[in-house]
């Protein structure tokens, strides 16, 4: 019988080192769930301080690895973000010509992280038993990183709306932190404007909520420019939320991805293109795609 291929769990370069021990963690716990998967996980892009993705690789090349099952810990295609991941594989196919791998799709908006997004606001609000009037009069304002990519940003926007559906709050706005329209301030200038409109005036609330997975630097900047528009607006409740980390529905999350690449036909070398990746998982709730790499005997992109 074939062994399964290896699980490469593929994070956008931080500098932050508990984004690297949340990812370690994660590689942890799927390892021991799933012991007959080999599995690591590293970061790509950005100049990682630790945990690179081509020493992951190397591990499990010497593991006896010689196919990968990619799922990259992004919640949607990040502009430049992805044409780095495939970079980093075709470094890998140079270094280890007989590897072949296929790429998943990104994680988000999957339901249930959609369902962590929303324990995070009532962590927020205060936990324990609520009542409907206090999401109601509660506005959400969920903050993506921001990239040039339009297709990128959209997906935060839809990210948004199913995280409103159904929830019972007054309404779920976007805003970015970087690179693009409309920035923090400006989204919480719309949430304010949101609720006088439906009458809730000085006595709405707004959240500001992270979409994105790990502490750091992002956090940082977040946090600043919300403090600030909250320190001039000092009639508007504005609360913070915490990112999503790695709770168990994210490791849930990444074994589905992996089982839709690694059960692909046609995994073979392979380069991972994270909006295709995007498509399929928005068509086929995970699907993976993989499209066959000519550079793989040549060692050559």
């Amino acid at each position: 019988m074939t062994p399964p291929p290896a699980l490469l769990i593929a994070g956008h370069g931080t500098r932050d080192e508990s984004g690297a021990e949340a990812l370690r963690t994660l590689v942890r716990v799927l390892g021991e769930r799933h012991p007959d998967v080999p599995v690591a996980g590293g970061f790509f892009g950005s100049s990682p301080a630790s945990l690179p993705l081509d020493e992951a690789v190397d591990g499990l090349v010497a593991r006896g690895v010689s196919r990968l099952a990619v799922v990259p810990l992004l919640l949607a295609p990040t502009g430049p973000v992805t044409e780095a991941l495939p970079a980093a594989l075709a470094r890998a196919t140079e270094r280890h010509p007989r590897l072949a791998h296929v790429c998943g799709a990104e994680l988000g908006p999957h339901p249930k992280l959609l369902d962590v997004l929303e324990r995070r606001l009532d962590e927020a609000l205060g936990g324990g038993a609520r009542r409907p009037e206090d999401r109601a009069r509660t506005t959400v304002l969920l903050v993506g990183r921001g990239t040039t990519d339009p297709q990128a940003n959209a997906e935060v926007v839809r990210a948004a709306r199913l995280l409103w559906e159904g929830r019972g709050f007054a309404g779920v706005e976007t805003a970015f932190v970087a690179r693009t329209a409309p920035d923090v301030p400006a989204g919480l200038d719309r949430c304010r404007t949101l609720a006088a409109a439906a009458g809730a005036g000085a006595a709405g609330r707004i959240v500001v909520l992270p979409y994105f997975f790990f502490p750091g630097g992002l956090l940082e900047r977040l946090r600043m420019q919300t403090e600030g528009w909250a320190a001039a607006h000092p009639a508007t409740e504005v609360l913070g939320a915490g990112v999503l980390g790695t709770p168990a529905e994210l490791a849930e999350v990444v074994m589905e991805r992996y089982h839709a690449a690694a059960g692909d036909p046609l995994l073979s070398a392979a380069t991972c293109d994270g909006r295709a990746a995007a498509e399929d998982a928005r068509e086929t709730a995970g699907a993976a795609r993989a499209t066959a790499s000519p550079a793989a005997d040549t060692g050559e992109r």
